[in-house]
């Protein structure tokens, strides 16, 4: 058995309607002052009007901070800081997708320690206890909600931060199945196959331990029985809520095992070619699914038998390529690119590439050793 250190920090409150909760919740961790962080087309949807609503009846004030983008930087994080000391909130909400729940882990770093986001760049920067924070997630892919890391780009370099300490864990995931039906198609294909990613990549890394191979395991049961049927019919609540929770068991194994070379190929496709995230992964995992079970085919074996038999999984009797193609053929049928040629990349800055990726922290848990080699040859088999 691998020795781990498990220690639940975020409470999950899963169902229907569960946002008009939102209040009540907050009441309980006795904030009487909460800041809201979401992303204009939230605030479009009418989530966050409803988000605020349930704090408002709770007797609660609030302030919104609407300056939230995808791929938040450290220019939105400041902006919301400046809003945030103006308030003095006591509690702090992040109602969107990923980019919401970031900048809001963002904002409470600097709020509470003072610096800058660069400064917290890496793990266990914070000094200071943290404000508590909720999620409301609108999205079903970053699992962000149960992570204790914030990625924030530098505004001035585009630098894809990791900042994480397990004070900026969420005291409550607030999950609610409905506000996700409302998401583009092009959202439910990017944040999908995101979410896949994490189950996939979780479970074979050097950090994997009995408690995070058991989050993998769900997540990848919930996430590969329900993305097609999400990308087919937008409005299944059903499919939705088990993508939803499927997402958010992910994050928790990320939280316990971290990730592999998918998330290192990616990164630098995004920062250089605006390339979105869910994207660039899914151009990326099935090939490294296929570099890797040359030495850890068995442990995605493992995983087939748990859906051996089932309606529309992969069969074990196809191995580490069975895998590769469902996965790439999830991507094809949310209507994602296949090929990296596709995404308007230059071949001859390939290698560049390589070298950043090898840069990035999340290879260094992949199960098979990645450098600069390794990653050029999976980013010329993508292309």
């Amino acid at each position: 058995m691998v020795p781990f250190d498990f220690h639940p920090r975020t409470r999950i409150v899963f169902g229907p309607g569960k946002v008009d909760a939102l209040g009540e919740l907050a009441g309980e961790l006795g904030a009487r002052r909460v800041l809201v962080a979401s992303d204009p087309g939230i605030i479009g949807a009418g989530h966050t009007a409803r988000g605020i609503a349930a704090l408002e009846r709770a007797g609660i004030q609030t302030c919104l901070f609407d300056g939230v983008t995808e791929n938040p930087t450290t220019d939105n994080v400041e902006a919301g800081v400046k809003l945030a000391q103006r308030f003095e909130p006591e509690l702090l909400v992040g109602l969107g997708g990923g980019s919401s729940m970031d900048c809001t882990k963002g904002i409470n770093f600097i709020v509470t320690g003072g610096g800058r986001m660069q400064d917290y760049w890496g793990v266990g920067k914070a000094t200071r206890e943290m404000l508590p924070m909720i999620a409301v997630p609108t999205t079903a892919g970053t699992g962000s909600e149960t992570q204790s890391f914030a990625l924030i780009s530098d505004a001035e370099t585009h630098v894809k931060m990791a900042c994480g300490d397990k004070k900026a864990a969420f005291r409550v995931a607030l999950l609610d199945p409905e506000l996700t039906v409302t998401q583009p198609p092009r959202v439910t294909a990017l944040t999908g196959i995101d979410a896949v990613a994490h189950a996939l990549e979780t479970y074979v890394t050097r950090l994997r331990n009995p408690a995070s191979l058991a989050f993998s395991r769900e997540a990848w049961l919930l996430l590969a029985e329900n993305f097609a049927q999400v990308v087919d019919d937008s409005t299944d609540l059903e499919a939705r809520s088990g993508m939803q929770l499927g997402a958010c068991f992910a994050g928790l194994a990320i939280e316990n095992s971290m990730l592999g070379a998918a998330h290192a190929l990616a990164n630098p496709l995004t920062t250089h070619f605006d390339i979105p995230h869910g994207q660039a992964v899914g151009l990326a995992l099935p090939h490294v699914i296929r570099f890797n079970g040359v030495e850890v085919g068995a442990w995605y074996h493992d995983l087939l038998e748990c859906t051996a038999g089932a309606n529309g999984f992969p069969q074990p009797a196809g191995g580490v390529e069975g895998l590769a193609d469902f996965v790439a053929g999830l991507a094809r049928r949310a209507g994602l690119a296949g090929r990296l040629s596709e995404c308007n990349v230059p071949r001859e800055q390939l290698p560049q590439l390589a070298a950043e990726a090898a840069r990035q922290w999340t290879g260094g848990f992949n199960p098979r050793k990645v450098g600069e080699e390794e990653l050029l040859r999976l980013y010329e088999a993508a292309y």
